[in-house]
């Protein structure tokens, strides 16, 4: 890296040069490697890898942003004035004003005890084979796909204020479907587990129960009934938990849409919006997480307060929101790649745990539902209003106290602030897992998860 580095020290002096009252220069690596099979067949073994820079400037008042896959010192001195000439076509629009933050200095990864790129690909692809085959264990089972995948992440940013602050992240998964059927019916049931680490993490796990038992799961499922629909108390699982709050919260405290008033939390600075049991946090660096210690504009994204004690206490901002609306930035300045301009986004959002186990939370509940995450199939929300809806995964009804039968096809809604405000305990149960999540057309890695809650009223569907 020493000579990208020094190429993009000078790219810095040059956009001085070109009277940028600001510049920033963001490289990147990312490596690849993914395999498929599909009903005990290899599919794809695929790898991939891409680098590049993007230049960020403000010039006149006004923001430039260009990008490049030329490393070449002609091709980062090209990127740099279409930034500069993306500015000067923008020299009419409102000023680009950047919130000042703490200049960085910093170099830190993920450590990995095995480099996943330094592993045989015959040793990968039998691991994939061995547990697809393991997921056909009963006559029910119609398909099985089974994913292997891995990326390692490296990102330099430096800027003109002298911000200095490279970043290394591997982030390893394994994903696993099956889908069974009886009497004509058919039930599918995906689950999967990641983490930032080397390729112990795969090394540590037994692939082929895991891939056995979503294949159970899904036998179980379709046979048993969808889910009686009506509003019920429910006890809800860490991931439906993790979901619920980055899709219908976590998006409506990104600042960047309060700004522009498309978020039901706007004006609500200070006000209780959940019970005083809910405390919500936005943290770059979380064990099981999404490892993200620094944004794209070189902020540090250490532990953000948005609800503490029911009362909403922020919002999550990148320099320009943080202006926009006389706050400081919380480094959740995002963005994709190095193709993309940083916009606000989540890093990972989680409710503290409480005290209660599983158990007395689902003791506490004479009819409801237990609503689990494995299998879970996404849904629809909107900021703005504060609503969500979501397919979650086969859950079970709660009966006198007592988990007891699973249902199928099971469907949650309602207004997130309605139903945070009805949470009545808070389980010691936390979990965190990294993800993925789409806004403007950018995708990025996040942090979901947080304890088991109990919650006295949410609506409940079945398909």
């Amino acid at each position: 890296m020493n000579f990208f580095e020094d190429e993009m020290e000078k790219l810095l002096e040059k956009a001085e040069g070109l009277d940028a009252s600001y510049a920033g220069v963001l490289y990147q690596r990312r490596d690849s490697e993914g395999v498929e099979v599909n009903n005990k067949a290899l599919k794809s073994y695929n790898s991939r890898s891409f680098s590049g820079l993007g230049v960020r400037v403000v010039h006149g008042g006004a923001p430039g942003y260009a990008s490049t896959s030329d490393m070449s010192r002609e091709g980062m001195e090209t990127c740099l004035e279409q930034s500069v000439k993306a500015a000067r076509s923008m020299a009419s629009a409102e000023d680009e004003a950047l919130r000042p933050i703490e200049v960085n200095a910093a170099d830190v990864g993920v450590s990995m005890k095995v480099n996943p790129f330094d592993v045989p690909p015959e040793e990968k692809v039998s691991l994939v084979l061995d547990a697809d085959e393991a997921a056909w264990n009963s006559d029910s089972i119609r398909s099985t796909r089974t994913r292997l995948g891995f990326t390692v992440d490296e990102r330099v940013f430096l800027s003109s204020e002298g911000a200095s602050v490279r970043v290394v992240t591997p982030l390893l998964g394994f994903g696993h479907s099956s889908v069974a059927e009886t009497r004509g019916v058919k039930e599918s049931i995906y689950d999967g587990k990641s983490m930032c680490s080397g390729y112990e993490f795969i090394e540590g796990q037994d692939w082929n129960d895991f891939a056995s038992g979503v294949s159970d799961l899904a036998v179980e499922a379709v046979a048993s009934k969808s889910a009686p629909p009506g509003p019920y108390p429910v006890v809800v699982d860490q991931n439906i938990v993790g979901l619920v709050l980055h899709e219908a919260l976590g998006h409506a405290t990104e600042g960047d849409i309060v700004a522009t008033g498309g978020s039901v939390l706007k004006g609500k600075l200070g006000t209780g919006i959940a019970s005083d049991h809910v405390t919500i946090v936005d943290e770059g660096v979380v064990e099981g997480g999404y490892y993200y210690p620094y944004d794209e504009e070189g902020a540090k994204k250490g532990r953000t307060v948005l609800v503490e004690k029911g009362i909403l206490k922020g919002y999550l901002t990148d320099r320009r929101s943080a202006s926009r609306l006389d706050m400081e930035s919380t480094g959740n300045g995002r963005s994709q790649d190095f193709e993309n301009f940083p916009i606000v986004r989540q890093t990972n959002y989680y409710m503290e745990p409480g005290n209660h186990s599983l158990e007395e939370l689902v003791e506490g509940v004479d009819l409801g539902i237990l609503v689990l995450g494995r299998g879970m199939r996404g849904g629809d929300v909107d900021s703005g209003m504060g609503t969500f809806t979501f397919g979650v995964g086969p859950s079970r009804m709660i009966r006198d106290g007592e988990a007891q039968e699973l249902v199928r096809g099971v469907v949650i809604s309602g207004s997130v602030l309605d139903v945070l405000k009805t949470v009545d305990a808070v389980g010691d149960d936390f979990k965190m897992r990294p993800s993925n999540c789409v806004k403007n057309a950018q995708q990025v890695n996040v942090g979901m998860g947080g304890p088991s809650i109990r919650a006295l009223r949410m609506t409940v569907g079945g398909q």
